[in-house]
């Protein structure tokens, strides 16, 4: 074993398991800092959607109570039904559109230039509706949960849940963010922003657990035994670093809006164009 290889490996599982939840982009910042660290090529490009699998299994850890009782419930309980039912119809745009594009989107966009326009543009997009949503309901209520049309995931519909599918597809771009695509899309729908946060966490688990499964089998010839520990040190760092992100932006949500993350986007967007531009980084082309 490699241990310089395997410290690269834990390295991309922390930045995914610290990048996946909030949105800045989780494939954005692996592509970059998998540039930066000399992280790349094709089984690198696998290694970074399979790691995800590791943020979902924490997210179903957190949650084990709440998704345990939907499962134990889906004969009898309406909401339960209701529940597995709006994830089933958010999951299936991205999951159609990834099957159709997803090699034209690895060829073109999986780059760290391109991923530092679309940070730009998310982190413009964020600023704008922050300050849409406090026009609307005001600086005092931050959550706008008295007045928002969907104020927590039971009250979601089927067409709600087509809509932030829909929205979620945005993230096949990389850079865009899977979460800021699907939670910001949320609050513009007129969802609470911790109704949009929480459902945005739920539809990752089957989003990105199937496009982990789907690249390795894609990807299986390529693969060896003796890539096993450094996927395994990838997807254990995952887990504990998105483990702790989970439970601190819960309770950062409940206090604050997404503004911070907008210029971090946008500040972090302009220093990888800007070495670009210098070639202060000779980024990958």
């Amino acid at each position: 074993m490699d241990p310089i290889l395997l410290l690269k490996a834990a390295v991309m599982g922390v930045v995914e398991g610290l990048t996946e939840f909030l949105p800045i982009s989780s494939t954005g910042h692996l592509i970059i800092v998998g540039d930066l660290i000399d992280f790349t090529g094709e089984k690198a490009k696998v290694f970074g959607i399979f790691i995800q699998t590791g943020a979902m299994l924490a997210l179903i850890w957190e949650y084990r109570e709440r998704l345990a009782g939907a499962v134990r419930g889906v004969r009898r309980d309406p909401r339960a039904q209701r529940f597995w039912i709006n994830i089933a119809i958010a999951f299936t745009p991205a999951a159609l559109l990834g099957y159709l594009f997803g090699s034209l989107i690895k060829l073109h966009l999986l780059k760290p230039v391109p991923v530092a326009i679309a940070l730009i543009v998310g982190g413009l997009v964020i600023l704008w509706v922050e300050a849409w949503h406090r026009r609307r309901y005001g600086e005092r209520d931050l959550l706008g949960a008295r007045r928002a049309r969907v104020e927590t995931v039971d009250d979601m519909g089927p067409a709600d849940a087509f809509k932030l599918g829909c929205l979620q597809c945005l993230a096949l771009i990389p850079g865009t963010s899977r979460s800021g695509a699907t939670i910001i899309g949320g609050m513009v729908l007129g969802f609470s922003r911790r109704c949009a946060t929480e459902f945005s966490f739920f539809l990752g688990i089957p989003t990105l657990m199937a496009a982990g499964a789907y690249s390795l089998y894609k990807q299986r010839h390529d693969l060896s035994l003796a890539d096993l520990p450094t996927f395994a040190v990838g997807l254990v760092f995952a887990f504990v670093s998105a483990l702790l992100c989970i439970r601190w932006l819960i309770r950062y949500v409940s206090t604050h809006d997404f503004t911070l993350f907008a210029w971090y986007r946008i500040g972090f967007g302009l220093v990888v164009l800007l070495t670009a531009y210098t070639g202060v980084v000779s980024w990958t082309a």
